[in-house]
């Protein structure tokens, strides 16, 4: 059961929440834990997910997506967060955030996670890089202290030791759990039991043995992804026991015009907000309704999270993503504000 605290979250609403615990993972990462709710009343969600957390800046709220770090047996929800450049909310919560402080927190959500997608024969291959780390870590704890049948091979590429997130707790689940196995190949060379090297397929290979047999969960920066998911590829692994995901965006979402087409003027409204502006065809839609001050949540910028969900004129925008609409909402015309761009006149509703 829900505490009545987390309540609105049954209605798809923000709640408040207060931050109990703050600390350094590496030089550039912290994790913080927020709520300390009850152990009688746990936030369900499933190992893999992530929450949008929303920072108050001038009066204005803005949203970023954070993957769960815990597990949903844990009485806190754990978020692990890395420093973006010029990254105004991830910034804000390293240096800035403190014990006490709170910050609301959307539902969490993600079809990327352990149990609408179990792993196969109970053997599961955990790959990443960065801090792509944190939903796998999630999964990984979640599997080892709650299935007591689940294997899990643990593979993730870093500078060092000092810029893996999750490091020392790695190691004390390698040396605790017969069932885990740890492979750390690093970048940096230096004095170390861990191999040095840039993952390919020879090294993918001859990390898993078994990797045939496994199902893969895999989560990183985007080049890295698709790397991986071409070695797979070319071992000829089954693929439908493959899961992924990256909030880092591609050069589709950057939203150049296309080479054969001229900008023209087209009109885009808010109705429920009394808005109508003049824009060029081509412009994100997301921006332009951030820059009409429209109160819509705008997490993951990548297609990704499913917060800048709206509806349009059918045949008004054009989409690089649609990952989190259902293909009914899709036929009604609703998009990912974020990953969409305007093409013609267009009405935008809200909800």
């Amino acid at each position: 059961m829900l505490s009545t605290l987390l309540a609105p979250w049954l209605n798809n609403q923000a709640v408040k929440l207060t931050c109990c615990d703050k600390w350094h993972e590496t030089e550039d990462t912290i994790s913080i834990k927020l709520a300390c709710i009850d152990e009688n009343h746990l936030a369900k969600f499933k190992p893999g997910q992530f929450v949008n957390i929303g920072v108050n800046f001038d009066g204005k709220m803005e949203y970023r997506a954070y993957s769960l770090s815990s597990t949903p047996f844990d009485t806190d929800l754990q978020l692990t967060i890395k420093r973006v450049e010029g990254g105004r909310v991830s910034n804000f919560l390293i240096d800035q955030f403190q014990i006490g402080d709170s910050v609301m927190v959307l539902p969490p959500a993600g079809e990327f996670n352990s149990v609408d997608h179990p792993p196969q024969h109970n053997k599961a291959l955990c790959i990443s890089a960065g801090c792509g780390i944190t939903p796998v870590y999630s999964m990984t704890t979640t599997w080892l202290n709650h299935n007591p049948h689940c294997d899990v091979h643990f593979l993730h590429i870093a500078r060092s030791p000092a810029h893996t997130i999750f490091f020392n707790e790695l190691e004390q689940l390698n040396r605790e759990h017969e069932r885990f196995s740890l492979s750390l190949l690093l970048k940096d060379k230096q004095q170390t039991s861990y191999p040095q090297g840039r993952l390919d397929q020879a090294w993918l290979e001859t990390l898993v043995p078994d990797l045939h047999d496994r199902t893969v969960y895999l989560c990183g920066p985007t080049q890295f992804m698709e790397d991986v998911k071409d070695y797979l590829t070319h071992l000829d692994f089954d693929m439908s026991q493959f899961h992924a995901e990256s909030f880092t965006p591609t050069a589709d979402t950057q939203y150049a015009q296309r080479d054969t087409e001229q900008p023209q003027t087209v009109t885009l409204t808010v109705p429920s907000f009394n808005t109508a502006v003049a824009i060029e065809s081509g412009s994100n839609i997301a921006d332009v309704l951030e820059a009409q001050g429209v109160p819509l949540i705008i997490a993951c910028r990548s297609g990704i999270c499913g917060s800048c969900k709206c509806k349009a004129t059918p045949n008004s925008t054009r989409s690089t993503s649609q990952a989190t609409l259902t293909a009914d909402e899709i036929e009604q015309g609703y998009i990912l504000a974020c990953s969409s761009q305007i093409i013609s006149d267009s009405e935008i509703s809200l909800g």
